[in-house]
């Protein structure tokens, strides 16, 4: 049977101070996101930050500790910079949370009430990446379904003029200093997943380098160095089997690695920095679900590494500063995300009550079939300070598929352990983080790698006594929840039930319909599009496996989402009914996910009362 859950209008008043649970008060905690400041006025700088329970973008004057909110829509404001003489906030409005749209501009310091102006006088589009240089120059990347990707460059003297143009998939890389380069990434060879780097002159588009390290092997730029002049680009690569760091001098074509192996690192290099006066390099290293921060120095004969700041949780985003510091947001699966510098000093922090913390992570390996599955385990304490066991158990599956679960907070699963469930993250072949074999390993068999190691993880947990096997619920958004419409299809005895948020449920639907992007994110994957390889979109679509389906699921899904959007949705929940599958749908009126908390909580509510009324024995009682 259908069933509509919980309205968008209803439940929006939240309990008093006084009765709201912690799990409620973590997702209303203010939040803010690591600062991105003003080259030539490092004391300010664009922060996105919660204002009444939306995410918006602010000013934010570090002098005088003004936070300002320059934003108020409805569905909220996710992406902002600011220019390098700190005179201009740029943020981009999309409509209803669609991720189309145009960017606009308006005055540091300027409030919601301002008419912020389109800043670069372009039709909307999906956004390809945007670069601000100095004194009105601006390199903008759009996508459409209609011409592919464009890329062009704006001054505050002319009208937009064209850079760059291709049918496949691109996106603009970074401005040099000066103004006079700009690093494209491109996939005129067909894979997105994979892409190469193009350098070309600012002026007339001429091309001054390529780089392409072949089939399989990904370039990604980070960024020029920060001195005028300057033809140095931070470059990451994979040559050695996961992600590492060269620079590319492309005036000269000369190229610096630098291997982790051989400075004695473990893992793979997700973010670089430059330090502004070029002579090392912020390098953010990913290992066993965690990320730490180092320095290489480029100043010495021989390379100096050095690690920096806490040696605990996970470094989501960091910024080098004039003043050879930086900044990062940090945060562990225990303690809430807060934004230090390499001393551990807050530099800056929400307005508001903090959000409670919850649970330690523990580290769990299991053999699966493809080697050895990292997973994350969160458990509740019992009534006598001990952990009980077996315990209900939340699978929590994560999106992308490049992404993985780290040592971080999120709401989400500490929502899980306070209703007394135990909490498993598990990242599965197509995870980052583990080399770019393990990364790529899904390709063989698209979803179906994935849950072989998020079912083995699954079965050991149950086996050694952890998690109740009666009381499985499997769970994600956006990937994650394709994989768990997926799961539920392809291994139906193995859960109680499934909540799948923003899902590709009807994979052939979905590429008709999805953002122009994504249709190249899934020729790469599959290696063609549904009318060159259909046996391979419908092997690995959920609507196959539906008849399969018998545990009770509720979907959750954005009226506007681009990336999964809502047709191939409701061809999955009407396959749900006519077999007459127990399942609800929560609909809401945003795109894909939601930016204001009370939406939000909505959500977590619908997902906490579906559970309650149909895994055995409902919410665990405390």
């Amino acid at each position: 049977m259908t069933q509509e859950a919980s309205p968008p209008g209803s439940q929006t008043r939240p309990p008093t101070a006084t009765r709201m649970p912690d799990w409620e008060r973590r997702f209303r905690a203010p939040r803010v996101g690591l600062p991105d400041w003003a080259r030539d006025a490092p004391e300010r700088a664009a922060v996105v930050a919660t204002a009444d329970g939306v995410l918006e973008v602010h000013s934010w004057d570090r002098a005088s500790g003004q936070l300002t909110q320059a934003t108020r829509r409805k569905e909220g404001t996710a992406s902002a910079t600011v220019d390098p003489a700190g005179e201009w906030l740029w943020w981009f409005d999309d409509g209803d949370g669609n991720e189309y749209g145009v960017w606009r501009r308006q005055p540091f310091g300027s409030g919601p009430d301002t008419d912020a102006e389109d800043a670069v006088g372009l039709p909307p589009a999906y956004p390809s990446g945007l670069a601000v240089g100095r004194h009105g120059l601006v390199v903008v990347g759009r996508t459409d379904d209609d011409y592919g990707v464009q890329i062009h460059v704006v001054t505050a003297t002319a009208p937009p003029r064209l850079l760059y143009s291709h049918e496949q998939d691109a996106g603009v890389g970074d401005l040099s200093e000066d103004g006079e380069l700009v690093a494209i990434s491109h996939s005129e060879h067909g894979d997105s997943r994979h892409p190469a780097l193009r350098v070309v002159r600012s002026v007339d588009g001429s091309v001054v380098g390529d780089l392409w390290d072949g089939p399989g092997k990904g370039l990604e730029a980070f960024g020029f160095a920060p001195i005028a002049g300057d033809t140095r680009l931070l470059v990451q690569h994979e040559r050695r089997g996961r992600p590492e760091l060269l620079i590319w001098d492309v005036a000269t074509g000369e190229q610096r690695e630098l291997s982790l192996v051989e400075e004695g690192l473990e893992g793979e290099i997700s973010d670089a920095d430059w330090f502004l006066d070029g002579s090392g390099v912020l390098i953010a290293v990913d290992h066993h679900a965690r990320t730490r921060l180092h320095r290489y120095d480029l100043t010495g004969g021989a390379p100096t590494i050095t690690a920096l700041g806490r040696s605990d949780g996970s470094v989501r985003a960091a910024t080098t500063r004039p003043d050879g510091e930086a900044w990062l947001a940090w945060s562990s699966a225990a303690e809430p995300p807060t934004i230090r510098d390499l001393s551990d000093v807050v530099v800056l922090q929400p307005r508001g009550e903090p959000a409670p913390p919850s649970v330690p992570v523990e580290d769990v390996w299991v053999d699966g079939p493809g080697g050895r599955v990292q997973a994350l385990l969160r458990r509740p304490l019992g009534l006598d300070g001990q952990l009980a066991r077996p315990l209900p158990l939340v699978v929590d599956v994560h999106g992308g598929p490049t992404y993985h679960d780290a040592d971080v907070f999120r709401a989400s699963p500490a929502a899980w352990v306070d209703h007394g469930f135990a909490v498993v993250q598990v990242n599965y072949r197509g995870s980052t983080g583990y080399g770019s074999a393990w990364r790529d390993a899904l390709e063989t068999r698209i979803g179906h790698v994935e849950l072989e190691d998020v079912v083995a993880v699954r079965d050991r947990l149950v086996q050694d006594g952890i998690a109740d096997g009666d009381r499985v619920v499997l769970a994600g958004g956006s990937w994650g929840g394709y994989l768990t419409l997926l799961g539920l299809g392809a291994y139906p005895d193995r859960w109680s039930l499934g909540l799948a948020a923003v899902p590709v449920a009807d994979y052939l639907a979905a590429y008709e319909d999805e953002m122009e992007a994504l249709k190249a994110f899934d020729r790469s994957l599959f290696g063609g599009s549904p009318e060159e390889v259909p046996d391979k979109y419908r092997d690995s679509s959920p609507i196959t496996y539906v008849d399969a389906v018998r545990a009770p699921v509720l979907i959750l899904a954005g009226e506007n989402d681009p990336r999964c959007p809502i047709r191939q949705i409701e061809n999955y929940v009407a396959a749900l009914e006519r077999r007459g599958v127990e399942h609800e749908v929560y609909r809401y009126d945003a795109g894909h996910g939601s930016l204001v908390d009370d939406e939000v909580v909505r959500q977590v509510r619908a997902e906490l009362g579906f559970v309650d009324r149909h895994v055995p024995g409902g919410l665990p009682r405390g």
